[in-house]
């Protein structure tokens, strides 16, 4: 009928919009900076021998520490900064196999396949948190200022996915995924004269799922 699985993933993001590159040429973050560990809860619902509806909950978060690159303190202590990302998508999606699951053995007992591979694409809602909290260089002036910079909010998602369910025992399967998400979140007033933030990203995973 379906199953139920929690993977761990890693979130390799794109970092592809101009926030990404504005605190990248004034403080000292580098790509790759907001790659983060994450975690995912999947239903799924079988609907014919090779479909399935997918049910999924994705929780994955960074932070970053930082310095201010070009200026210290009047003490030539660094100027520093905590960059917190957090990302929790909702999502809804269609898997298929590429093998058939199994086979029958006459007419009362099956077979199931060692190996499925699959694909399957989907969409959802993605909300973010963004949080920029420390001190910060007045580039007119060149006076220090502590402050926290936040935006939050909600957009859409779509993904891409691929992978393969690997059976190790009657009912119990170890999953390897890829997946590929799109979204981006408009910033807060906080943030003026940037474009939407950038939230796209791969996942790579593995885990667990139970078949019922």
């Amino acid at each position: 009928d379906g199953s139920l699985g929690i993977r761990g993933n890693w979130l390799f993001t794109r970092a592809g919009s101009d926030w990404y590159d504005f605190v990248g040429e004034h403080l000292t973050i580098e790509d790759g900076d907001f790659n983060a560990p994450g975690i995912t809860f999947e239903a799924a619902f079988l609907v014919t021998p090779r479909i399935d509806i997918l049910a999924g909950i994705d929780v994955s978060g960074s932070s970053t520490s930082s310095e201010d690159r070009k200026y210290v303190d009047n003490n030539r202590l660094p100027i520093t900064q905590q960059t917190d990302l957090r990302g929790t998508t909702i999502s809804g999606s269609l898997k298929y196999a590429l093998v058939p699951r199994g086979r029958e053995v006459g007419n009362f007992a099956w077979v199931p396949a060692t190996v499925v591979p699959y694909v399957g694409a989907g969409g959802g809602a993605h909300w973010y948190r963004l949080r920029q909290q420390g001190d910060f260089v007045d580039e007119f002036d060149l006076s220090v200022f502590t402050d926290l910079f936040e935006s939050s909010g909600w957009s859409p998602s779509a993904h891409v996915f691929g992978g393969a369910d690997i059976k190790v025992h009657r009912r119990l399967y170890v999953t390897v995924e890829a997946r590929y998400m799109w979204a981006a979140g408009e910033l807060g007033s906080d943030f003026v004269n940037f474009d939407p933030i950038d939230l796209s990203g791969l996942r790579l995973g593995t885990g667990i799922n139970v078949v019922f």
